[in-house]
């Protein structure tokens, strides 16, 4: 595939971009954009992939990454219409510097919500005397930024259409229960169902599971098969997968994160699109995607799940 390719359905529920995100961000009209949803390189050195190293001899990898990060949010603040929110992935133990770089491109810090898993593998030696070096993943931090509004919320609300959050779209359980900012994800005596075990009627939570492998590869049948390690330790091998992201979000939470801040068919961009999720949950919520995307093999593996699931939505 050539850079800056572009990529679409028939019907343009969705299109991606092949090429660098703060290029292709600067050719989008100012006010273009009602939200972006993103789950951008963390800057944790991932499988030693090259896009997720940042910093050199002269600047710490914290201090690149930051100012990495305030280009890009610079870039989404002039895209965003007035109040339209960003929600960005971060990983723990940078996801400070993900915000110092949102906030000091001039967006309003709004919320941290929390996805909480029980399938994390802890990224750690074992050292003598049962030692390590590192705790077990069980959750991601999702930043909530909103662009400046233009005058009070309710006259932003009526311009744009933006700057207030889809409240009754994303209500929980069968009592409709006001969305919370934190998410649990719990497979079969999975601990963290404890957190909500014991309260009395329906879930006051948000309950969404890891991507399943169905899920990961649902249209990426005629991609290359290769070796993938998921997961990191003695009891965990390579598997055999045609999609290879290592971070591919469940589809349940990036759809209820799209009923959540976007207005209805409010335009949905993802500027680090990975493996599409944020375009497959656009899509099935009824909101045009554009996504950008500068590794080909993402691209690639984007195309056919976006492919799939169009057919799948039709």
């Amino acid at each position: 595939m050539s850079k800056l390719a572009l990529y679409h359905d028939d019907t343009d529920a969705w299109r991606l971009v092949e090429g660098d995100s703060l290029n292709l961000m600067a050719k989008l009209p100012d006010s273009s954009v009602d939200c972006v949803i993103t789950d951008p390189p963390y800057s944790i050195g991932i499988d030693g992939a090259s896009w997720d190293r940042f910093g050199d001899d002269r600047l710490p990898a914290a201090e690149a990454f930051e100012r990495w990060t305030r280009a890009w949010a610079t870039e989404v603040r002039r895209v965003l219409k007035p109040g339209g929110h960003l929600l960005a992935f971060g990983a723990p133990r940078t996801f400070h510097r993900l915000v110092a770089g949102v906030e000091d491109a001039g967006l309003e810090v709004r919320d941290q919500l929390l996805w909480l898993y029980g399938q994390g593998i802890p990224k750690s030696r074992r050292l003598p005397a049962g030692r390590g070096t590192a705790l077990k993943p069980a959750y991601e931090p999702i930043l909530l930024a909103r662009s400046p509004l233009d005058g009070s919320t309710l006259v932003n609300l009526e311009r744009y259409g933006t700057g207030a959050l889809n409240i009754d779209a994303a209500r929980i359980g069968e009592a409709r229960y006001w969305p919370a900012n934190l998410a649990l994800s719990h497979a079969p005596d999975c601990p963290v169902a404890l957190l909500d075990g014991h309260s009395i009627g329906p879930s006051r939570l948000f309950y969404c599971a890891k991507a399943t492998r169905f899920e990961r590869e649902a249209g990426c049948e005629q991609l290359p098969a290769r070796l993938a390690e998921l997961y990191r330790g003695r009891s965990h091998r390579p598997r055999v997968l045609r999609n290879i992201h290592p971070t591919v979000k469940p589809l349940a939470l990036m759809r209820w994160l799209v009923g959540l801040a976007v207005p209805e068919g409010g335009v949905v961009l993802d500027p680090f699109a990975g493996s599409g999720s944020t375009g497959i949950a656009a899509m099935l919520e009824g909101r045009p995607f554009l996504g950008i995307e500068r590794e080909g093999e993402f691209v690639d593996i984007a195309c056919a799940r976006l492919t799939h699931w169009a057919k799948e939505s039709a």
